[in-house]
């Protein structure tokens, strides 16, 4: 299971522009360099998360100019890609996620089911379904920020077999428990892998918490960041060396009153 994955913790982009494709298509090959086979990036980087007027605006549907690009990135750069974005479909707008695979190919797409706060809530719609895929011999989900906070849809994916959860995030500052308890205790109780990538900075005035991690099964962090722009890489071979006994097996075991 030696396989690399990474993580970029960066400042927003707002607007979709040039300069944040730019930005995608460095951390991408940055990625691919250290020898990822997926890069993982913070929530709705595209068109900005703390951006409302351009979440209805600037939105695109599935297969349009963003997914299509995004697709291409990854492909010249040989990494996967999972990435945050405003996606509409028809009359309805979903603070959604997609992973592409290092040829191109969409494994998974995603709509945020727990929408934080009131600015998402106008803004959008909440998701209705989980989303698992396969990715390096292992199965894999996508949820975004606020989604893994909520232990039952960890656990739900547990018990549909996945291992790997890739999380795009905008956890605002003060914060800070969800990346230092909260996310590695999700990924001890259910005994799997979370990829966790969050903005670090300001946008349009929200300061962001950073601290992005990747949690193993026992709730390590493999790699965390601090509060600055960072690109991260773990190699999960080291999963394969974790003592057994200590993984959580809450799955079988629990017993409900």
């Amino acid at each position: 299971r030696h396989m690399k994955l990474a993580l970029y913790q960066g400042p927003a982009i707002s607007g979709a522009t040039e300069e944040a494709f730019a930005c995608i298509r460095t951390q991408l090959n940055g990625a691919a360099a250290a020898g990822a086979r997926m890069l993982v990036m913070p929530e709705l980087f595209l068109p900005g998360y703390n951006q409302p007027e351009m979440h209805g605006s600037l939105s695109q549907p599935r297969g349009g100019a963003w997914e299509t690009r995004l697709a291409a990135l990854a492909h010249e750069a040989g990494c996967g890609l999972t990435i945050g974005w405003a996606e509409r479909e028809g009359d309805r707008v979903y603070n959604a996620a997609t992973a592409f695979g290092p040829d191109g190919a969409v494994l998974g797409h995603y709509r945020k089911i727990q929408l934080f706060g009131p600015m998402e809530a106008a803004s959008f719609v909440p998701g209705d379904a989980y989303c698992t895929f396969e990715f390096g011999g292992m199965k894999a989900a996508l949820l975004i920020c606020y989604d893994v906070e909520f232990a039952p849809h960890v656990r739900a994916l547990a018990k549909l077999g996945v291992s790997l959860v890739l999380v795009p995030t905008a956890n605002p500052a003060g914060f800070d428990h969800v990346q230092n308890y909260t996310v590695p205790g999700r990924a001890a109780e259910m005994g799997l892998t979370i990829v966790y990538a969050n903005y670090c900075g300001t946008d349009a005035g929200l300061p962001f918490g950073g601290r992005s991690l990747i949690a193993g099964p026992l709730g390590d962090a493999l790699v965390s960041a601090g509060r600055g722009e960072a690109l991260l890489v773990a190699d999960l071979g080291v999963l394969d060396d974790l003592p057994k006994a200590a993984l959580s097996t809450q799955l079988t075991d629990y017993r409900e009153l």
